[in-house]
């Protein structure tokens, strides 16, 4: 038996005094980050936001098997949000679409979540009304066409089986009561609300795809409004991305379990709290970034070495740096790339590593350095 068969579905329960204390850390270190982000400073503050809200997109999406490219996510919401940043590349549909999903959930999170706006986050998602080359429906809930929804996770022809939705035919039943619950007024926190919201969106699956990425939407507007801000300084969803297996399998559990969810709600209190320790390191970065432009800025460099760096310090950059790769992606020549960097270097915010020839690469300086 699935949870959503169970007589007293959608009626859950919990230990609210067992999670009493967990839940009172969370929300003293919310409070304590939103504190130090406040102090940062709007561009500071800015940064880190932006960040933080680049990888939510990039880890919510890949949680249900879709890589984006971290650079598009980031000038799709750097456009958006008007933020000037050096090497700005367009972004594809795709990108566009789960941006738009993301600014819409939490820079308005004080509006209503409804049933049509829940249909134009689906569009947003398949704006040619297919996932891959299958036609969806994406202006209504999935239909008794679509078949039986089983959530699966695992590469084709591995897939994992953790429970199978509600029929098609009781969805509209259950998510009016969803959507009434979400906007009611209760005496519920809002991150136990956020949790569980995120499970009861899940169990329904009301679409034929996408349903992950439209329940990490909706925990943020949850999220948001626990949080009192438009500004996003922690990613739950690029927790979750990390703990994708243990996710998973607190779901299937779940899933198999009755309505109370006590179990569901300690998983999800220790994940946000884990989310919002690695915020910490969100926030050493941008002060680190800032340290070394404040530093690099009392003599500019050009423009080409200006998006260099700002590359190599993206959170998704890897290996070091080049001769050949600055050539690439300042897209220059190999000579001007080697006067670049030698001028980099001479100023010390290029530094050599052990090794020379063809193997010769630079790295920027170490924190505190």
């Amino acid at each position: 038996m699935w949870i959503h068969e169970h007589k007293t579905w959608p009626e859950f329960t919990w230990n609210a005094e067992a999670l009493a204390s967990k839940l009172a850390d969370i929300r003293h270190r919310q409070g304590r980050l939103l504190g130090r982000m406040e102090g940062l400073g709007f561009e500071l503050k800015r940064e880190a936001s932006l960040s933080t809200m680049t990888n939510d997109v990039v880890k919510s999406s890949a949680i249900e098997g879709e890589y984006l490219n971290s650079e598009e996510v980031r000038s799709s919401i750097a456009g958006r949000l008007g933020i000037h940043i050096a090497g700005l590349i367009p972004a594809n549909k795709d990108v566009d679409g789960i941006v738009e999903i993301v600014l819409d959930a939490t820079q308005q999170f004080s509006k209503p979540l409804t049933k049509d706006r829940l249909f134009d986050w689906c569009a947003a998602l398949f704006p040619t009304g297919r996932s891959g080359m299958k036609r969806i429906t994406v202006g209504g809930w999935r239909t008794k066409d679509a078949g039986l929804m089983k959530v699966v996770s695992g590469p084709m022809g591995k897939e994992t089986i953790h429970f199978e939705a509600p029929n098609a035919d009781r969805l509209e039943k259950e998510m009016r009561a969803f959507l009434a619950w979400f906007e009611g007024s209760d005496d519920i926190d809002p991150v136990i609300k956020a949790a569980i919201a995120h499970l009861w969106f899940v169990t329904i699956h009301p679409f034929e795809d996408g349903n992950g990425r439209i329940a990490s939407a909706i925990g943020d507007t949850a999220l948001a409004r626990a949080d009192g801000t438009q500004d996003r300084f922690y990613s739950l969803s690029s927790q979750i991305e990390a703990e994708c297996k243990h996710y998973y399998n607190q779901l299937e559990k779940q899933q198999r379990a009755t309505p109370d969810i006590t179990d569901w709600l300690f998983w999800f209190l220790d994940c946000l709290g884990r989310a919002i320790a690695n915020a910490e390191i969100t926030l050493g970065n941008v002060l680190f970034k800032a340290q070394l432009w404040d530093a690099i800025n009392q003599k500019p460099v050009n423009e080409r070495q200006r998006i260099i760096i700002n590359r190599m310090l993206d959170d998704d950059f890897e290996g070091f740096m080049n001769t050949s790769k600055y050539a690439k992606l300042a897209k220059c020549s190999n000579d001007t790339a080697l006067r670049d960097i030698q001028k980099l270097k001479e100023r010390g915010i290029f530094i050599q590593n052990p090794g020379g020839g063809r193997s010769t690469s630079y790295r920027l300086p170490d924190r505190g350095t």
